[in-house]
């Protein structure tokens, strides 16, 4: 089980994530003012899906009524899908280790260039 709360730092500023939900496969922890959560779920068949979700959220001006506000929403997932058999826990870590790096790596120059559309 993971820690509870959870927290993480965005743009600088540490947000507290308590549990706020629970199932068999899923744990959702929601910021207070429910701006920012994540979701750790697992799917079991032939093979298993392991995924972290953020979701984040803010309300901003509506570009089609300047005078009204709208909640603009984000999310990004990791899926780590991988076989029933063949792997181990250390191997599939080591892999992640690697490709996180990789996005990491200059200040994130690799997220920033996909997120601006190249392939």
């Amino acid at each position: 089980m993971l820690s509870d709360p959870q927290s993480i730092t965005i743009s600088g500023t540490p947000i507290s994530l308590p549990k706020t939900g629970t199932g068999p496969s899923t744990g959702t922890f929601t910021s207070a003012d429910t701006t920012t959560s994540e979701v750790i779920s697992h799917a079991y068949g032939k093979r298993v899906r392991r995924a972290a979700r953020l979701n984040i959220s803010k309300i901003s001006a509506d570009p089609l009524l300047p005078s009204a506000n709208t909640r603009s929403t984000a999310s990004m997932t990791v899926v780590w899908d991988v076989p029933v058999n063949g792997y181990t826990v250390a191997e599939v870590k080591a892999a992640w280790d690697g490709f996180a790096a990789q996005l990491a790596a200059s200040s994130g120059a690799m997220v920033t260039q996909i997120l601006g559309g190249q392939n």
